[in-house]
């Protein structure tokens, strides 16, 4: 049995699920071998709902779901992986678990209240403002008012016969009552005695008792409607039936990792990624507190297991200029930020001028995605934050009480103030602690009320800067000991929560879904509106993640994209000038075609002007390589597939539309729009088929470059399950379809010469053969992509250099790996039938005199070619580039 290697190699991320279990996974831990892939890279495996298709909503902590195998299929799995020479990485959930019927803590919760042993594991504000919900538990879970649906018989009074208790039916679900009220009800009569007593929908009567016996409980029911004003637990976001832990508390640290520690300490678990981590009240102290836990665990690991600190890794978002804090002694994050980067390099600002001009005259939005995500985060507060806005609101109105010079400072005008604070704040969140903020967050907090003061009224001026010193700027471990310490800290704890989830749905979930520049930039962790980043400051980037954080992971499609590695790729074509021209001129001509197609609602036409150009982005993008116009079931395959997106897209961007109050005739008269396109009849296919065929190249050439750069840069590489392929899928579900392993599988066997391969390229597997060798080179060289340094290669030329190339090396104790890349490839690319490249390709785009410079000397092999030569000086990447527009050579 080989070593398991330590940090991994590379990771496969793999979600798991009823429809797809460990033994599913354990079956494919062959292919994953033999592609080169260290570690498979696990969603949540810890029990979560019924039906759960992701894991993020657990139920039990203690247990690994039975839905996707239990324990021993993890054992089987864990086996099959040691005996291949692999780890496993798991994905926890730290923030939150579901709340409802399933979690026996938070049963436990509403029938106890504030008694139960597990009150203190959910974040749950007790002193709500609201006299009806104060020390109980708001559940806004009502399909209809309280009174209707009680009436309606919805509300019910029901008995357990196998365990002897009465419950509460709401709908389906049985709802604890508090055992105090539990013998009045058994003294009443019997169990048909007391049911009909209590049926509220029999007469007023039964209704009264009903209501009375609810206004004993330790929860509230309420209307769906009321969470975003009142609920009074922390969320995940605005989603009511996940519910916040309190992991700064160490009993619930320790119960809730239970499972995972145990899992670690027998060597099933080599590393973990830790979910939401901005959601914690302290993720230093918790990074803390697991690596020591880890770090105890280490000698009771068998043989076998691989040696040496856990692999750790933190969902964080980092905002342009954010670093990772060093003092959180994590291996990385889980790689947005190289998606922004390397998206953004395969993007061409030249192109922005035809963009902007195009988008702001069929859109009519005059804003750059800066404003539109300011207002996004305004307009959120209101509708979706309410609750949490007062919570933090009336947080830091305590911290104003508990001084006598800050007495007389209002409420409303405390919450005034941090509307405009929250609306301007430029990261997810700041992490002050006990000794205030560090010089980032307070760099943070300075942009923060920069934006602010401009829009805070002149009276209030004054008041923001004492709430910049509430939250922070005086350390709270400056103040003697007492409530005006308490309330300070308090305050800080809340308001930093309460950042991340507010950004994450202004930013990704509603300006993400406005702005329509070009929708491959609208992505999680990126800046729309950036448009594309020179060689040099990629470069930049590589060497400070080399510096910092080198086992970084490295993501270009995840289970959380807005849209497919590819399908980015693609569209990232549109920004370069020559195709940005062509693209205005066919989706100008479409435009004006279709207008007959649209219908007039009462919000306007449907589709606007905005959501109709961006439904033809995403036609464009998410056409599958090898769909044939004329195949009526794939296309209609097709067709629900962005049907199902663009009735998403339309909610999130909460315009017209959205998830709470859904408008179903726009949305309707959406899908008939994306239906009469997609007829037969309408000709429009045929245009779309022939339009994505003259950007196909390019953008597979944009893909093969991604996939490159994501094995070669410093970082450990992570391959979302089914990108091996081409990666042409949307947003959530449709980034979660089953994978065909099989067809995977044989095409890696074939293992087919480069020429059939180019041939063929739209099959998707030329992509797979281009990480299987660059897999396997990072097998060959595991301590040169580990440790190795990076070194941005000099590209010299007699002529201006357009920063088409990208070149670097990456060096360890002599051996070197040198990497060579084209991007902005539309000039050579545009209408041609395939990706491959030849020295003439090269020469059409680099000056014929370009060579790189600093290459150790040396005899190279390219991985992803048939060419060996000896290099004695400056090179020449004509030489390299052929058959792909990307070139790794290797020193043998």
């Amino acid at each position: 049995m080989n070593p398991v290697p330590h940090p991994p190699r590379a990771l496969a991320r793999l979600q798991f699920h009823a429809g797809f279990t460990l033994d599913d996974a354990a079956a494919r831990v062959d292919y994953y071998a033999d592609l080169g892939v260290s570690h498979l890279y696990a969603s949540p495996l810890l029990t979560a709902r019924p039906g759960s298709m992701h894991g993020y909503d657990v139920i039990d902590c203690h247990r690994i779901n039975p839905e996707v195998g239990g324990e021993d299929a993890l054992r089987r799995l864990v086996a099959r992986l040691r005996a291949r020479g692999m780890g496993l990485v798991l994905d926890i959930v730290p923030n939150h678990m579901f709340a409802g019927v399933g979690n026996a803590w938070w049963m436990d919760v509403l029938a106890h209240g504030r008694t139960s042993r597990y009150a203190g594991y959910f974040d749950i504000d007790w002193r709500s403002p609201d006299p009806l919900v104060r020390g109980r538990v708001l559940l806004p879970i009502l399909g209809k008012p309280y009174a209707e649906s009680l009436r309606a018989g919805e509300v019910r009074l029901d008995h357990d016969a196998d365990t002897g208790a009465f419950v509460l039916k709401v709908y389906d679900n049985a709802l604890p009552l508090a055992p105090e009220t539990q013998a009045p009800l058994r003294a009443a009569g019997s169990v048909a005695q007391v049911l009909a007593a209590h049926a509220a929908g029999q007469g007023e009567e039964g209704f009264a008792r009903l209501h009375a016996l609810l206004e004993r409980q330790h929860y509230r029911l309420a209307l769906w409607k009321l969470a975003s004003d009142s609920i009074d637990y922390r969320r995940f976001f605005d989603i009511n039936e996940l519910v916040g832990l309190r992991m700064e508390h160490t009993r619930v640290f320790e119960d809730v990792h239970a499972l995972i520690f145990k899992l670690y300490a027998e060597g099933m678990v080599d590393g973990l990624r830790i979910d939401h981590i901005d959601g914690l009240a302290d993720p230093h102290r918790y990074c803390g507190q697991l690596r020591r836990a880890l770090y105890r665990l280490e000698r009771q690991r068998p043989p076998g297991a691989p040696r040496g600190p856990a692999y750790v890794v933190v969902e964080k978002i980092l905002a342009e200029g954010e670093h990772l804090r060093p003092e959180w002694r994590v291996d990385g994050t889980t790689g947005y930020e190289f998606m922004d980067q390397v998206s953004a390099l395969l993007h061409d600002a030249a192109g922005a001028g035809v963009l902007d001009g195009l988008w702001q005259s069929i859109s009519g939005e005059r804003t750059g995605f800066a404003d539109m995500a300011h207002a996004a985060r305004r307009q959120i507060l209101i509708d979706s934050f309410e609750a949490e806005l007062d919570r933090t609101a009336r947080a830091l109105f305590g911290a104003a009480r508990a001084e006598l010079d800050s007495r007389d400072v209002s409420l409303a005008a405390i919450r005034r103030v941090l509307v405009e604070v929250l609306v301007h704040f430029p990261v997810y969140r700041t992490y002050a602690g006990v000794l205030g903020r560090d010089a980032m967050d307070d760099k943070v907090f300075g942009i923060a009320c920069a934006g602010a003061r401009r829009t805070v009224r002149l009276e209030d001026r004054e008041l923001l800067e004492q709430v910049t010193v509430w939250l922070g700027g005086q350390a709270p471990r400056s103040l003697p000991p007492g409530p005006v310490r308490q309330a300070r800290a308090r305050a800080m704890t809340i308001f930093q929560q309460a950042t991340s989830p507010m950004a994450a749905k202004a930013v990704e979930d509603t300006a993400c879904y406005r702005y329509g520049r070009l929708l491959s930039r609208n992505e999680v962790g990126a800046d729309a509106g950036r448009l594309g980043l020179p060689v040099a400051d990629f470069h930049a980037r590589c060497v400070e993640r080399q510096a910092s954080h080198p086992h970084n992971l490295l993501a270009t499609a995840t289970h959380d994209h807005k849209r497919g590695e590819d399908t980015r790729v693609r569209l990232a074509v549109l920004s370069q000038p020559a195709a940005a021209a062509a693209w205005a001129e066919v989706v100008t001509r479409w435009r004006s075609r279709h207008a007959g197609l649209r219908v007039q609602t009462e919000v306007g036409m449907a589709p606007s002007a905005a959501d109709e150009y961006m439904l033809y982005q995403t036609l464009v993008g998410a056409w599958p390589p090898q769909l044939d116009p004329a195949d009526a079931p794939a296309l209609q395959a097709f067709a629900e597939r962005i049907a199902a997106w663009q009735r998403k897209a339309l909610r999130e961007a909460k315009r017209r539309t959205r998830w709470t109050v859904p408008n179903e005739p726009y949305e309707d008269a959406c899908d008939a729009f994306l239906a009469a396109l997609l007829a037969p009849a309408q000709g429009f296919v045929a245009e779309l088929a022939a339009f994505v065929a003259r950007i196909a190249a390019a953008g597979a050439a944009n893909g093969l470059v991604q996939t490159a750069l994501r094995l070669t840069t410093p970082g450990i590489p992570d391959t979302y399950q089914g990108t091996d392929y081409w990666d042409f899928s949307l947003v959530d579900p449709d980034n979660r379809r089953p994978v065909d392993f099989d067809r995977r599988q044989s095409s890696l066997a074939r293992h087919a010469d480069w020429g059939a391969l180019l041939a063929s390229w739209r099959d998707g597997a030329l992509k797979q053969r281009l990480l299987h060798e660059l897999l396997q080179l990072r097998a060959r060289h595991p301590a040169l992509f580990a440790g190795g340094d990076y070194r941005p290669l000099a590209v010299a030329t007699a002529e201006d250099e357009p920063g088409r190339l990208i070149a670097f090396a990456r060096g360890w104790r002599g051996r070197a790996v040198i990497v060579l890349a084209l991007r902005h490839t539309a000039p050579v690319l545009l209408d041609a039938e395939s990706p491959r490249w030849s020295a003439a390709g090269t020469a059409a785009l680099l000056p014929a005199d370009t060579r790189i410079q600093g290459v150790p000397a040396g005899m190279y092999r390219n991985v992803l070619g048939d060419r060996h030569a000896e290099v004695e000086g400056p090179l020449d990447p004509a030489d390299w580039l052929d058959p792909l527009p990307v070139a790794v050579l290797e020193a043998v």
